[in-house]
């Protein structure tokens, strides 16, 4: 366990040489002026466009900053479920490189941590292009049909989590667009708060009809498929240790 940083921000990258400049930029503006201690890990997601050269650049300068490089592109899900997997501290956060939202707006999440296994975002004033705001509008509408988990906005990617429940998380292709479900899976508690969201300034989005669309659909016949097949157990005594 780290004993510096209380949350580690996770950052998955993907060819985002043009928004990086800025975004380390207000990285470095937060980590240094937010009370909560905090550190950030970038997985670079197999970019091709040199997003890696400028990831260790800033690595090697400043400690707060660390990278993990993936061999080849993996895909979003995986690169999180790196992240999550060498976590070290109590909590971790997430968010995008594209800067659509703030690392300032963790300090609201982190308020209400203390009593929730999760603080999730939602963009109720979103600066989206209009055939985004009517993808997402539709997949919102089947989500709710199909599982009806309650969560306002499940793209919004910022996120605070504690790490023991991360951990703890069945992971698929596609199990990000799932993770405050996945967490209700595991009985968790979530409460949902607005956060900003801002025009993509530079760079261009990963995703198109066919990863915001149909491939969320078949993902959501996997998470039910998954739920109704879910393993809890409580034990209620042991002995596991009475021999030692």
């Amino acid at each position: 366990m780290n004993a510096n940083n209380h949350m580690t921000i996770i950052i998955p990258v993907y060819n985002e040489i043009e928004s990086l400049e800025r975004l380390i930029k207000v990285l470095k503006e937060y980590l240094h002026q937010s009370k909560n201690k905090s550190k950030v890990l970038f997985i670079d997601d197999g970019s091709s466009d040199g997003s890696i050269t400028k990831i260790k650049t800033v690595c090697s300068q400043d400690p707060l900053f660390t990278y993990i490089k993936f061999k080849k592109n993996q895909g979003l899900s995986s690169a999180i479920k790196a992240g999550i997997d060498h976590c070290d501290t109590p909590l971790l956060g997430y968010m995008d490189a594209d800067l659509q939202t703030t690392p300032f707006d963790f300090d609201t999440l982190l308020e209400d941590i203390a009593l929730y296994d999760a603080v999730i975002g939602y963009r109720a004033k979103r600066k989206d292009t209009l055939s985004k705001k009517i993808q997402s509008k539709f997949a919102n509408k089947v989500r709710r049909s199909l599982i009806d988990d309650g969560i306002i906005d499940t793209g919004c990617p910022l996120k605070v989590m504690k790490t023991d429940i991360a951990k703890r998380l069945p992971f698929f292709d596609g199990m990000h667009r799932f993770i405050p479900a996945l967490i209700l899976l595991e009985h968790g508690k979530i409460k949902q708060i607005e956060v900003q969201h801002f025009e993509r300034e530079e760079g261009e989005s990963k995703f198109n009809i066919f990863n915001r669309s149909i491939r969320p659909l078949q993902d959501l016949f996997a998470y039910r498929w998954m739920k109704n097949r879910y393993i809890h157990y409580e034990i209620e005594e042991h002995n596991l240790h009475e021999n030692r």
